[in-house]
């Protein structure tokens, strides 16, 4: 067996991936790929991390947990997914971005030290990612949220080298946020590892979100008629019709934050795309792009 972390990040995913996993269980489930309800598990394995302080669990643990978590008497991929693996969200900017990453994911990892792991990450451009994350906090001005920073100084690639670097031999799997209405069906086979081919319900949820129903319609009629060859045409149909039907107040995200104007925007994007760059060329990563 082996376990597969959906580590978030925050403000990327709402719970969407889980979600879609859930509603296709039954046919994930003939493939050996269990997806347990989030209630199952996220209480349990925070407590379980806690008391064991970071020390290997024994066998007996690690038994009694995954019967907790798991329904079936044994399972290929076992699929669990929640944004504060990494860190809750008031303690995400300290110092540097989630600066407890590594530690909490390796105790998370301790509770079943004798299976495979893998991980799985979506990033967001610290210009959008910032705003949005402050508005998860409470009674905090965004000075006192960013305590000091820069945000020109915070990287994704700081937290996944230490992630990878606690973690050795288990592979990460990252995507940035903005391509993820291009590349989802990669993103779902990525983290339930389901078999090609495979038609899972619901998979247009996010496209749902973002794109006008006349336009989800017609691009479905097309790709009826005109069936997706290859992932790069699928991409490239869904980039057109993005681009006619998208509904402009969900993809245009009005950033205000005092004291950042449009060059503050651009700088944190540059070095966002710098940062990207850097992650795609780590070793132990395997990058989904648009």
């Amino acid at each position: 067996m082996r376990i597969v972390y959906h580590l978030g990040a925050h403000c990327t995913d709402d719970e969407r991936l889980v979600r879609c996993l859930l509603k296709n269980r039954q046919t994930l489930g003939a493939q050996g790929i269990v997806v347990p309800g989030p209630a199952r598990y996220r209480s349990l394995l925070r407590d379980t991390a806690i008391t064991l302080k970071g020390q290997p669990a024994s066998r007996d643990t690690q038994a009694l947990v995954l019967e907790q978590i798991m329904e079936e008497d044994r399972a290929e991929r076992l699929v669990l997914s929640w944004d504060n693996f990494l860190s809750f969200p008031q303690w995400v900017v300290k110092d540097r971005l989630y600066p407890a990453a590594a530690e909490r994911v390796r105790a998370f990892t301790q509770i079943f030290p004798d299976i495979e792991a893998e991980f799985h990450l979506a990033i967001r451009n610290p210009a959008t990612f910032l705003p949005e994350l402050f508005a998860k906090q409470r009674d905090k001005t965004f000075d006192q949220f960013m305590d000091g920073i820069d945000p020109q100084d915070l990287q994704w690639s700081e937290v996944i080298e230490d992630v990878l670097t606690n973690n050795p031999e288990v592979p990460l799997t990252v995507w940035c946020d903005e391509d993820t209405p291009l590349i989802w069906p990669e993103v779902l086979q990525a983290v339930s590892g389901h078999a090609e081919g495979t038609e899972l319900e619901d998979a247009d949820d996010l496209l749902a979100e973002i794109m006008s129903p006349e336009g989800l319609a017609r691009m479905k009629a097309y790709i009826e008629s005109h069936p997706v060859q290859t992932t790069i045409q699928r991409r490239r149909i869904v980039s057109a019709f993005l681009d006619k039907f998208a509904l402009p107040e969900r993809v245009e995200m009005e950033i205000e934050v005092p004291g950042w104007t449009e060059e503050t925007i651009r700088a944190l994007s540059e070095a966002y795309q710098a940062d990207v760059a850097r992650i795609r060329a780590l070793p132990g990563v395997t990058f989904l792009s648009a």
